[in-house]
């Protein structure tokens, strides 16, 4: 379940409360993939802007890849979408996989009893590193892109973060 409700109002932008028709989740979610890719975290959509949720996944539950769908507007899309999935995958060492529906046309007024979301789109994947390894525009596409997850203990061992937190200056605890 989605953990963090998008309850936002960017001035000039746009205006969304989650709140007013969902419940949050409250427990973390990853499955084992088996021994070709090992555990798998996933966030839905708003989850991504959180970093603490990520590092859970990946420090207690042994994530090697982050999985988001998400449907980030046209607000937050251009500015936020791909900056957040590089720094989760960068944060994390591990790869990030967003999978985001195709932009749509508004409906004619009279067609719509709610009114019209319309999706970034651009699903995306990351590798540890942060590069984009393979993405789409905001059209219908298909994402397909080659994992090797020795790159994600391979990023852990060089770049040892885990490691080297300061746990005598700070720590993270889950509830």
């Amino acid at each position: 379940r989605k953990v963090h409700l998008f309850d936002i109002d960017v001035p000039g932008g746009i205006c969304f409360k989650e709140s007013d028709t969902l419940s949050a989740g409250d427990t973390f979610t990853a499955f084992d993939a088996g021994e070709d890719f090992g555990m798998i975290g996933v966030g839905i959509c708003y989850d991504i802007r959180f970093p603490e949720y990520a590092l859970v996944l990946c420090k207690k539950h042994k994530c090697n890849i982050l999985i988001y769908p998400g449907a980030f507007n046209m607000t937050t899309g251009p500015a936020h979408w791909e900056l957040l999935q590089r720094g989760r995958a960068v944060d994390n060492q591990c790869y990030v996989l967003t999978a985001s529906p195709a932009r749509s046309d508004p409906p004619s007024p009279e067609e719509g009893k709610y009114p019209h979301y319309t999706a970034w789109g651009h699903s995306t994947v990351v590798s540890p590193w942060g590069e984009v390894v393979a993405t789409c525009e905001e059209g219908e596409s298909l994402v397909v892109a080659d994992l090797d997850v020795s790159k994600v203990k391979e990023m852990r061992m060089g770049i040892p973060t885990g490691m080297q937190k300061r746990g005598d200056m700070y720590t993270l605890s889950e509830v």
